[in-house]
C-alpha cells in the first residue's frame, strides 16, 4: 500500500500511542482453563502473536460468577484468573503490544448449570429470549430459559461487580478496559426497550434505560483514568433476540451522556454476521451517535481493509476493529500494510478446543 495508508497513521488513544488503526475486536474463543475459568499459557501465546495490532481488546471476560454465560470463557474475579491474565498481558507487552480487557456480564444469556448454586440467570425483566448458549464440551447449543428480573436494590451490587473487575484488570497489567454493553448481554438488555420492560427508575424512558450503564461507567472511572475506559455498543444488533423501538433516540441519549463523561472511546458494532442491519437504519443510528459523541470512535462491522480505509478517510471513524481476520491472521497489520493475501478462517474452530484454529494460523513470513 502507499505510505499514506490511513490504516497506518498513528493514533493517540488517551495515554496510548497506537502505531496503527487496526484493532483486534473482542472475540470469545472459549479456551479458558477449567475448573476456574482462568487464562493460561496457550491464551498468552495467542494474544502475543497478535501484539502488532494497534490495540488488542480481550475476549469478553466475566466480572463475576453470576456474569458467566458460556462454558470455557474466562473471568476476572479470582486471584487465579488475575494471575492468568497477568501472564497474557506480560506476553503482549514484551512483544510491544497494548491490550484492554473487556468487562462482561451476560445477564439472561446463561443457564442455571453455569450459575453459582444453580441460580436462575438475571435480567432487567423476566423475558425469555430466543437465544442459545453452550454449557459443556458435549452439550452443543442449548436454549436459555426465562430469567429472573433483578430487584432495584440488587443493581448497586451489579455495578460493584464491574468495579471489582476493573480493579482486577489493573492488577492483571492491562492498559485499560472496555465495558461490554453490546450484543444482547446485561447492559445491552437494560439499554433496549425489547428486553427492558421495567417501570422503575431503570426502565421506561431512554434516560432511565441508560442509567445502569452510566452507573457502571462512573464506577469503572473511579478505578481507571477516564481515557483508559472504553465501551462497546450495538444499537441495531438483533443477536440474542434484541431490539429497540427507537434506537436512534435511545443511543443518542446514551452518546450524549458518554460524551459528558469524557470516556476514552466508543466501539460500535455497525454491522456484522450478527444481523445488525435488521432494524433501525444503521447509518442513521450511527450518525445520531456520532453527532452526540465526538471522542475516539472504533467502527466494527465486518469491513474489508479497503472499506476500513474509506471509512477512516471519510471521517466516519478513527479506528476499525477486525474480528475473524484477526483470528486467522496473527500478523494482520503487516499483511494489510504490504497487501499480502489473508488466511481464511475456519469457523468450526472458533469456540472451544486446543491450539488448532487458535495459535496455529501461519504468519506470512
Amino acid at each position: 500500500m502507499s505510505q499514506d495508508d490511513p490504516l497506518f497513521h498513528p493514533f493517540q488513544l488517551g495515554p496510548l500511542t497506537l502505531p496503527n488503526r487496526v484493532v483486534m475486536a473482542p472475540l470469545t474463543r472459549a479456551r479458558a482453563g477449567e475448573p476456574g475459568d482462568f487464562p493460561h499459557a496457550m491464551n498468552a501465546a495467542y494474544y502475543r502473536q497478535r501484539a502488532g495490532m494497534g490495540l488488542i481488546i480481550s475476549e469478553a471476560t466475566q466480572v463475576s460468577p453470576q456474569g458467566k454465560g458460556y462454558a470455557f470463557t474466562p473471568g476476572i474475579h479470582s486471584d487465579e484468573q488475575v494471575a492468568g491474565w497477568r501472564e497474557v498481558t506480560d506476553a503482549v507487552h514484551q512483544a510491544g503490544g497494548r491490550m484492554h480487557l473487556q468487562l462482561w456480564h451476560v445477564g439472561r444469556i446463561s443457564r442455571p448449570e453455569l450459575q453459582p448454586h444453580g441460580d436462575t440467570p438475571v435480567a432487567p425483566s423476566a423475558i425469555k429470549p430466543n437465544a442459545q448458549t453452550f454449557i459443556s464440551a458435549e452439550s452443543g447449543m442449548v436454549d436459555v430459559l426465562e430469567p429472573r428480573a433483578l430487584a432495584a436494590d440488587e443493581l448497586p451490587g451489579v455495578v460493584e461487580q464491574f468495579r471489582a473487575g476493573a480493579e482486577n484488570a489493573k492488577r492483571a497489567g492491562f492498559d485499560g478496559v472496555e465495558i461490554h454493553a453490546a450484543n444482547g448481554y446485561l447492559l445491552d438488555q437494560f439499554l433496549r426497550s425489547g428486553s427492558n420492560q421495567r417501570t422503575d427508575a431503570y426502565g421506561g424512558s431512554p434516560e432511565n434505560r441508560v442509567r445502569l450503564t452510566m452507573m457502571v461507567v462512573e464506577a469503572v472511572k473511579e478505578v481507571w483514568e477516564t481515557e483508559r475506559v472504553g465501551i462497546r455498543i450495538s444499537p441495531t444488533g438483533s443477536f440474542n433476540d434484541m431490539g429497540d423501538d427507537d434506537p436512534m433516540t435511545t443511543y443518542r441519549v446514551l452518546a450524549e451522556q458518554l460524551q459528558a463523561t469524557g470516556i476514552g472511546y466508543v466501539e460500535m458494532v455497525e454491522d456484522s454476521f450478527q444481523c445488525n442491519h435488521a432494524k433501525g437504519r444503521p447509518e442513521s443510528v450511527i450518525d445520531a451517535v456520532r453527532g452526540a459523541y465526538t471522542g475516539p470512535y472504533i467502527a466494527n462491522g465486518g469491513y474489508t481493509p479497503e472499506e476500513a480505509r474509506q471509512r477512516i478517510d471519510a471521517g466516519r471513524c478513527d479506528l476499525v476493529s477486525f474480528g475473524r481476520p484477526a483470528i486467522a491472521n496473527p500478523d494482520l497489520p503487516e499483511r494489510l500494510r504490504h497487501g499480502w493475501p489473508l488466511n481464511d478462517w475456519d469457523s468450526s474452530t472458533f469456540y472451544d478446543g486446543d491450539e488448532g484454529g487458535y495459535t496455529d494460523y501461519p504468519f506470512y513470513q
